[in-house]
């Protein structure tokens, strides 16, 4: 069975694909994010909490604040990258479930009352929509290097609160020079799926 996807749309979401380490000075505009918002804010989430939360560092001023909390191979692509996004967990996302999930208004204190089930709940489907994010990112014709070595606490205080945890760091703009290492290996599928 083939895909439904035509072969440049597959090429361009999943293929050709990679976690970019430079990037041109030509800007993201708020208009670009918007648009890969409106189209990754569909990805599935459970109970349709969606507790993804995007902080677009863009300033000089917050990039150099955001740079002394990632790690040390990491801090020179984020600065040169034209835009940056935060991408953490709401932790407090069930007050806004009585909206998204208004057919099963309880769910907010039958499931979530408790802050542990939020936080397991809310780093799960927040790194589904990470993903979502990703793909947004290309599916925008942009490159998107995202990144996960950073202090997560520094990062917390500096740009968010207790209630948000800090996921990954998504470098944004379109690919520079030498943008990309050589693809690494991916396992086959008979390493992967299992019929039972």
């Amino acid at each position: 069975m083939s895909l439904v996807l035509d072969r440049a749309a597959q090429d361009l979401l999943f293929r050709e694909a990679r976690t970019a380490n430079t990037f041109t000075d030509e800007p993201v505009t708020d208009e670009q994010v918007q648009a890969i918002y409106d189209l990754v804010k569909y990805g599935p989430t459970a109970f349709n909490q969606s507790p993804l939360r995007i902080t677009l560092v863009r300033s000089p001023e917050a990039r150099e604040r955001l740079v002394q909390h990632l790690a040390e191979g990491n801090q020179a692509k984020t600065a040169a990258a034209p835009l940056v996004a935060i991408l953490s967990a709401d932790n407090e996302f069930h007050q806004e479930l009585p909206e998204l999930f208004p057919h099963f208004p309880q769910a907010k204190d039958l499931f979530f009352a408790e802050r542990s089930a939020r936080e397991n709940s809310a780093g799960l489907n927040a790194a589904l929509q990470a993903a979502y994010f990703i793909v947004g990112v290309r599916a925008a014709g942009l490159a998107a290097g995202p990144m996960n070595g950073f202090d997560s606490e520094g990062l917390r205080k500096e740009f968010l609160d207790d209630d948000h945890t800090p996921l990954m760091v998504v470098n944004i703009g379109k690919p520079g020079p030498d943008a990309w290492f050589p693809r690494s290996p991916r396992l086959a599928y008979e390493q992967v799926v299992t019929t039972v």
